[in-house]
């Protein structure tokens, strides 16, 4: 099912945001555009490195489409 979201977003070039869980057990939140989904990795390019990352699949603990930022936004 994860694999599936993710590759719809590839497909569709749609930005996600991203809460992963590192090597060290740190958690941090990522930026990603999904360049590519394989058995067991994620490869994306990562807005806060500015460079192409690979990304465990078992390490992603949730995602959802990067929500739009607007100036001046009235709630």
């Amino acid at each position: 099912m994860m694999k599936r979201l993710l590759d719809t977003f590839r497909v569709s070039r749609t930005p996600i945001e991203m809460i992963y869980m590192a090597k060290d057990g740190s958690i941090t939140q990522r930026n990603i555009m999904v360049l590519e989904v394989n058995e067991k990795t994620v490869t994306a390019f990562c807005y806060l490195r500015q460079t192409k990352r690979t990304f465990l699949l078992q390490s992603i603990l949730s995602f959802r489409p990067m929500r739009k930022k607007y100036e001046n936004e009235v709630i």
